[in-house]
């Protein structure tokens, strides 16, 4: 008889679900799982080494680059850091601007998710209604920012700019009849206020579009129920955080247990699971997708009522407008200012955390005095995540190991940073 032994296979790193740079090296006993050893080192950037060589808000761009399907989320950590160690008081427009756009990224990121895990697993369609939602919330960021995706929005003290008072509109162009470019048109003839609120209205059908084709799908159930189970236990002591640890059972939210902007005043719920496994973490998801919707909501009625500041009044972080830039000399000496060398911030250390769409992504900064940081640290929730790829996939089949790779939601950028 011929000897049976295990054998080593290469599990990318071309797997969709990585695009290129996560190779998982596995030890298979025929088809099922014996170990698993996720090689992480393929798009490494040195983010945190970069930014202890930039001013203070020279690296704001830098993270969108790390999770870049949670763009502004990664934004967020890193100036609420910079602003605890500055004292800085950020205007109540400007926090409900952020937490409305931290939700539109938290809908976006899931969208995403939803998409290609379910395209991995087998399901077309669904990648396809997602994308079809991911452009009118890009048209969004795009609003405010003037890109698509890296948008470097969020600033020391504030955000940028406020929202517009239009939205951008469909132009003839070959293939558009008259009528179909109506159509197109027809939600973008209000403010952005009035785009996103028209989003929230039609987007829980959506959602019941995707619950129609998933959840009580007989083929989606055989391949995530039981799939990757964890312990609540277990997924503590791993680091996990996000959907990862909701689905396991424990309710974890950064959003509840530590408020930071204006979170604490508004209505939502944390959804949990019960059993941890790929299943569960869907679920998780797909209600964070109602949750998030109905805080947009709550964001927009107030931004309506309550104009104001978007960004903190003191030239000394945040550089004065355009228009007394040109004029008055002494703007134009902060705007230089600004530009060249950035600010100085006092000494000492501190770490600011949020709810990101896929856990806690957080960021440890050390000053020493100086414009520019003594160190950087980033804490990213994926790369717990994808320590835990051999404990989850142990015993499983081949076929199962891209559903987990789905279920984590790993993004390499904020991973090998």
């Amino acid at each position: 008889m011929a000897e049976i032994r295990n054998y080593t296979l290469n599990f990318g790193p071309q797997h969709p679900a990585a695009h290129g740079v996560l190779r998982v090296v596995m030890e298979m006993d025929g088809e099922v799982i014996e170990h698993v050893d996720p090689h992480v080192g393929l798009l490494h950037r040195a983010t945190e080494k970069l930014a202890e060589s930039k001013p203070f808000n020279q690296s704001i761009g830098y993270m969108d680059r790390l999770d870049y399907v949670s763009m502004m989320c990664s934004e967020h950590a890193y100036v609420l850091a910079i602003e605890k160690l500055l004292g800085l008081e950020v205007p109540i427009r400007a926090q409900y601007i952020r937490v409305m756009f931290d939700e539109i990224t938290r809908i976006l990121n899931h969208l995403l998710w939803l998409g290609a895990h379910a395209l991995d697993i087998g399901a077309m369609t669904v990648f396809l209604y997602a994308f079809r939602e991911r452009e009118d919330l890009m048209d969004c960021y795009e609003g405010v920012s003037g890109a698509r995706m890296h948008a470097t929005y969020y600033r020391p003290g504030g955000v940028y700019r406020d929202l517009p008072e239009s939205m951008p509109q469909y132009r003839k162009a070959g293939g558009y009849t008259e009528r179909s470019l109506e159509h197109r048109n027809f939600n973008r003839q209000g403010s952005m206020l009035d785009f996103i609120e028209d989003f929230t209205q039609r987007f829980p059908g959506y959602v019941d579009d995707y619950e129609t084709l998933l959840t009580d799908n007989r083929i989606w159930k055989q391949r995530t129920v039981g799939i990757g189970v964890i312990s609540p236990e277990r997924a503590m002591q791993m680091g996990f955080s996000g959907p990862m640890l909701r689905g396991s059972g424990v309710e974890w939210d950064l959003r509840k247990k530590q408020p930071y902007e204006v979170y604490d005043r508004l209505d939502f719920d944390i959804p949990v699971g019960s059993e941890g496994d790929c299943y569960d973490r869907y679920l998780v998801r797909v209600e964070e997708f109602r949750q998030s919707n109905c805080i947009i909501r709550q964001c927009v009625d107030w931004l309506r009522k309550h104009p104001g500041l978007v960004i903190a009044d003191n030239n000394k972080v945040t550089p004065p407008s355009r228009e007394s830039m040109k004029a008055d000399m002494e703007s134009l000496i902060h705007h230089f200012k600004l530009a060249s060398e950035g600010y100085c911030v006092p000494e000492g250390e501190v770490y600011a955390a949020i709810e990101a769409p896929k856990g806690e992504f957080g960021i440890y900064l050390l000053s020493d005095g100086a414009n520019k940081p003594y160190r950087m640290k980033i804490r990213a929730p994926g790369f717990a995540h994808i320590s835990a790829l051999n404990e989850l996939s142990k015993g499983h089949m081949l076929a199962d190991m891209v559903a987990m790779i789905g279920t984590l939601d790993i993004v390499f950028g904020e991973i090998d940073r």
